[in-house]
């Protein structure tokens, strides 16, 4: 048994790898206006669904009066509420269909945003904070609920041909709606001058543009066939699939944690923790740091945009080369290389500085000097790089790896079952985020932090010292243990040692 992935095929260039790999979104030529109509609602949620999450940290605090630590329990709430529900809300879409759940979801969401909006403009209304608490946990049933109507839909509109290439679309639409929320929010907030209010309310705006999506394009629930035509099963079918007999759940958990697999599949995504979370730090922590540290008109969503932006472009550059390379080393590394990216924000801003002000001289470039805030404009980019090439690395890989660990028929098992730790990572993570701002992030620190008061140990650098070296530690821990990791995987088949 090898533990590498398929090589490069012999004579195959860098260049005709790429064109393969955009050849291969032609078959989606064949699938229906269903399939694309999904894609636009996909964009559409996504850059409401990113802005809301760059901006909700500041709303809470600004618009709402909201200290860091309350800001940060609203946002625990919403979050980790939408993540667990995520485990029931594809019973919910399978029991009512692509287009009721789309209607429920987008039309929730709106009511809800509707009263959030409504509740930041009117701050004598009795009991807001609770209020404002209750719309953001009425949302998270339809953010859940968006996410499987997508697999579904995705699945549904596609053949057993075109399905690949579809769901890799599906997933740069995703980014690409993200990257669209960064630009969003920097022209509200910067172009137009306006709250962060008016950033969450252009999420009823999408809403609704997607319903009207939805009614134009999405017609037909049944499944695209590979004959060019939707598949219409008869009622008898539709009946003996509702009464097939479905295993216990309860049953296929026993078997589960009696298998060795299952515990090296739980201690690989425990000691990775570290580095997912640091992609919850993109919106409980950085839009509040940026803002402290460089000033209130930061170009948070700017920032924000450079990872999809990368994801984006890394997808295309390097899924054509991903499979040559062994699978679990590029999940640990990829991870390593995420992990780093924090660390560069640990960097004195006085260093950064130097380098900025010699190459701007170098290359006649104004805006490149030795300042405190082009300083840390240059760190976060830097730090936003590093991330997303690791990004682009591991995170394909590892459900690679869940797939080769898992047993024959538990691989869908195993990928629910991993959301159960990064649930738990997510809400403690979540929690300590307002208290790791007050702590290290408080407000007047940009000031003091350019003048050179702050002791260390009392500065945001350490506190991305700390999550740094916890985000490394695991991926280091997993490369020493990768034979009992890697014991009894299923890659795809052998290849040369890279």
């Amino acid at each position: 048994m090898t533990d590498k992935a398929p090589a490069q095929a012999p004579g195959q260039s860098a260049s005709q790898l790429i064109l393969d790999y955009f050849r291969e979104f032609k078959v989606l030529k064949e699938t229906p206006r269903e399939y694309w109509g999904i894609q636009i609602i996909n964009f559409l949620d996504c850059t409401a669904y990113f802005a809301l999450l760059s901006i909700v940290t500041i709303f809470l605090s600004d618009q709402i009066g909201l200290d860091d630590n309350n800001a940060g329990y609203i946002v625990t709430l919403f979050t980790s509420l939408t993540t667990i529900l995520l485990l029931f809300s594809g019973l919910a879409t399978d029991s009512l269909g692509i287009r009721k759940s789309l209607w429920l979801a987008m039309l929730s969401r709106a009511a809800a945003t509707i009263a959030v909006v409504f509740l930041a403009f009117n701050p004598d209304i009795p009991f807001r904070v609770p209020l404002v608490a209750a719309c953001f946990v009425a949302m998270a049933p339809s953010m859940a609920m968006v996410q499987t109507v997508f697999q579904s839909a995705n699945k549904r509109y596609t053949s057993e041909r075109s399905r690949s290439a579809g769901f890799n679309l599906w997933y740069l639409f995703m980014n690409i709606g993200a990257a669209s929320a960064g630009v969003l929010v920097d022209v509200v907030r910067l172009s137009l001058g306006l709250s962060s209010t008016w950033v969450i309310a252009a999420g009823v705006i999408t809403s609704m543009l997607s319903l009207g999506v939805m009614l134009l394009m999405v017609r037909r629930e049944d499944q695209f066939g590979d004959n060019g035509r939707f598949v219409e099963r008869t009622a008898q079918q539709i009946q003996a699939s509702a009464s097939a007999a479905k295993p216990n759940p309860l049953t296929i958990l026993k078997a589960m944690v009696s298998e060795s697999a299952f515990w090296r599949f739980v201690v690989l995504v425990t000691l990775l923790l570290g580095v997912r979370a640091v992609f919850t730090y993109m919106y409980l922590l950085m839009p509040k740091y940026w803002t402290r540290v460089m000033g209130e008109d930061a170009a948070i969503g700017t920032l924000n945009a450079i990872n999809p932006i990368l994801i984006v472009a890394g997808l295309i550059l390097f899924i054509p080369f991903a499979n040559k390379f062994n699978i679990f080393k590029m999940l640990v590394y990829g991870a390593m290389i995420s992990a780093l990216s924090l660390f560069a924000l640990v960097i004195p801003w006085q260093s950064m500085g130097q380098v900025l002000g010699s190459l701007g001289q170098t290359l006649g470039v104004s805006w490149m000097r030795n300042d405190f805030v082009p300083a840390y404009y240059a760190l976060s980019v830097l730090c936003m790089i590093f991330l997303s090439i690791g990004e682009v690395i591991w995170s394909p890989k590892l459900q690679e790896y869940t797939a080769a660990i898992a047993p024959e028929g538990q691989e869908g098992s195993y990928l629910g079952l991993s959301m159960v730790p990064w649930f738990a990572a997510k809400t403690i993570v979540s929690v300590l985020s307002g208290h790791m701002l007050s702590r290290w992030v408080p407000e007047g620190i940009g000031e003091r932090l350019r003048t050179g008061t702050v002791p260390f140990w009392e500065t945001p650098e350490a506190m991305w010292l700390i999550l740094g070296c916890v985000a490394l530690a695991g991926p280091f821990l997993a490369l020493l243990f990768q034979g009992w990791l890697t014991k009894g995987a299923r890659w795809h088949k052998a290849s040369p040692k890279v």
